[in-house]
């Protein structure tokens, strides 16, 4: 399985999209929307904002969900 590195995070607040690339070895849980400047936290059921906010899971995730 390949993985995806990267995801289209979309902010809440305002909308706004941006294409981000994820870290393979690291969960990131703040991400500021470059739009509107709000500090997005990751959801509590989520283990990052790529998970939460993001169109591709995390690299993590992808890797569960192969095995």
């Amino acid at each position: 399985m390949e993985l995806r590195l990267k995801s289209v995070v979309t902010c809440p607040n305002c909308g706004h999209k941006k294409e981000e690339t994820m870290p393979i070895d690291e969960c990131v849980t703040t991400y500021t929307c470059e739009s509107c400047k709000i500090t997005l936290r990751k959801k509590s059921t989520c283990c990052c904002i790529y998970c939460s906010y993001g169109n591709v899971p995390c690299p993590s995730i992808q890797k569960e969900q192969g095995a």
